[in-house]
């Protein structure tokens, strides 16, 4: 029986990357591969997946209105398909999340998801709490803190660098939006101290000290 996986991480851990390594290693073995991104998420444009290290590929865009499993059971049919993968799953819907689950029971065909766990309010988004209901496996890809601590906070900052605590759960960026961090020195954000975007790296002090 297939399995529906889900990799969670903060920020900036990796979770593309490790996407696209996956389909990779299916592809190299003559395994065919389907590529999912949210249509949202048009930071390298629509319908492609990229990681921060330079790797990349199309793949198919989704609205919330598109259902995965009549479009995967479509090209099972012309082709078999041996996985299925899906980036920044957090932006898919439950109802999404659950067709995600008939694509492995009913198609037999493994379901790998990549995507964050929570917004930058520490909320759970609508895709990922449903998939930490349903999935067969879920794993945490890990990334750091600043200080060294595993980061498991999402902050997003303004255009000075500094926290933002209200607005909208999606919101999209990259590093210019986000920072990784440890929840600690994620309450500290948020209490007004100054934003370490990396190892012994502040926002400029006419930035930091305008709050």
């Amino acid at each position: 029986m297939a399995k529906v996986y889900f990799y969670y991480a903060a920020m900036n851990a990796g979770k593309s990357t490790v996407l696209l390594q996956s389909s990779y290693n299916y592809r190299e073995r003559g395994m065919r591969t389907v590529l999912f991104t949210p249509a949202i998420d048009t930071r390298y444009g629509p319908g492609r997946i990229e990681s921060r290290i330079g790797l990349a590929s199309e793949a198919t865009s989704l609205t919330p209105a598109d259902n995965l499993f009549h479009h995967v059971r479509r090209e099972h049919a012309a082709q078999p398909v041996a996985c299925v993968l899906i980036d920044e799953v957090q932006f898919l819907t439950g109802e999404q999340v659950w067709q995600l689950s008939d694509i492995a029971d009913h198609l037999n065909i493994p379901v790998l998801c990549y995507g964050l766990r929570t917004d930058f309010q520490g909320k759970l988004f609508p895709g990922s709490a449903t998939l930490l209901g349903i999935a067969d496996d879920i794993c945490e890809l890990k990334t750091i803190c600043h200080c060294g601590r595993k980061a498991t906070m999402n902050l997003r900052v303004d255009a000075t660098g500094h926290a933002v605590r209200d607005g909208a759960q999606v919101e999209i960026g990259g590093n210019d939006r986000y920072v990784a961090m440890c929840r600690r020195h994620y309450k500290e954000a948020l209490a007004g101290a100054p934003v370490v975007f990396g190892a012994n790296v502040t926002m400029p002090a006419d930035q930091s000290e305008s709050v």
